[in-house]
């Protein structure tokens, strides 16, 4: 398994060649590429062209450091067509990206409208139908996140939607901090995906459901918002124990192709010393789910 470093908190303070630098620093080997003005922002085409890419190597390359996941977030799932096919388009670019990079794993949103969930699944499908053809020739991984607002926000249902593509190359995102989010059980899930769970992220957050549904007010009452955090851990509500122990029972923990990812947001004033503490803490959290191991 890869423990990755997700530099988002930093996009604020360092520049895009920095990161591997900034990761190394922090004592990772490895991290996640999410969206960046640079590189491949939100919802638009990639801005890296082959020089881009071919430095971001070198400054992986030079800082010891490999890039474990490429993580776009595109509008490939939503209702509107015009988005969509457009949304094809960036994500074909996103994919000669990574296979430029090395990089064998890509991890995304299912995006779409919850609201409008059957469109949106027809959508997907419908990307699908033109993209898989290619990450299964490149060998790429696939792995999706029922994100809060997508289409599929549930976590079983997640896996039924990646099992319809038949695929083995198209896998599932566990993030700890969307847990409240996704209706079933972690262990549940974890158990249903079996090695199809290949990413996760590491981050707490609050059970918005506590105080019977009052812990977050939003103004007017009933808007169709999702609210979660990204803390580090132990500072949320997330069953850590139940998290870490359920990933080893499924074998993710032993794996070559996993990765698990630290996505701490909160903290961009304190990252460095969080980042460290995540490292430390997931370390630790592995050492014990072993440890517990009645083999």
């Amino acid at each position: 398994m890869k423990i990755a470093l997700d530099p988002t908190p930093f996009h604020h303070s360092h520049a895009l060649l920095e990161f591997p630098r900034v990761v190394a620093d922090l004592g990772y080997e490895f991290l996640q590429l999410t969206p960046h003005p640079d590189f491949i922002p939100f919802y638009n085409h990639p801005r890296a062209d082959d020089e881009l890419v071919g430095a971001l190597k070198k400054s992986c390359a030079d800082a010891g450091v490999q890039i474990a996941s490429v993580l776009p977030v595109l509008r490939w799932s939503g209702p509107d067509e015009d988005a969509r096919e457009a949304a094809v388009r960036y994500f074909k670019r996103v994919i000669e990206i990574t296979v430029d990079l090395g990089v064998g794993t890509i991890n995304t949103e299912f995006s779409g409208r919850p609201g409008k969930a059957e469109e949106s699944e027809r959508a997907f499908y419908r990307s699908m139908e033109e993209l898989l053809p290619i990450i299964e020739r490149e060998g790429l991984d696939l792995l999706i996140d029922p994100h809060p607002d997508d289409f599929v926000e549930e976590g079983l249902a997640a896996i039924r939607t990646i099992r319809g593509l038949n695929s083995k190359n198209v896998g599932l995102v566990y993030v700890a901090a969307h847990s409240f989010h996704m209706k079933d059980p972690a262990l549940e899930i974890m158990r249903a995906a079996g090695d199809k769970l290949r990413l996760v992220h590491v981050a707490d957050t609050m059970d918005h459901h506590g105080s019977h549904g009052l812990r977050y007010i939003t103004n007017p009452p009933g808007n169709p918002v999702r609210v979660h955090q990204h803390l580090k851990i132990g500072d949320g509500d997330v069953n850590w124990d139940e998290f870490f122990t359920g990933l080893h029972e499924i074998g993710f923990l032993d794996r070559p192709d996993t990765v698990m990812v630290s996505s701490v947001f909160a903290e961009d004033d304190n990252a460095a010393n969080v980042s460290r503490y995540q490292l430390d803490t997931i370390k630790e959290r592995i050492r014990i789910a072993g440890a517990q191991d009645p083999s």
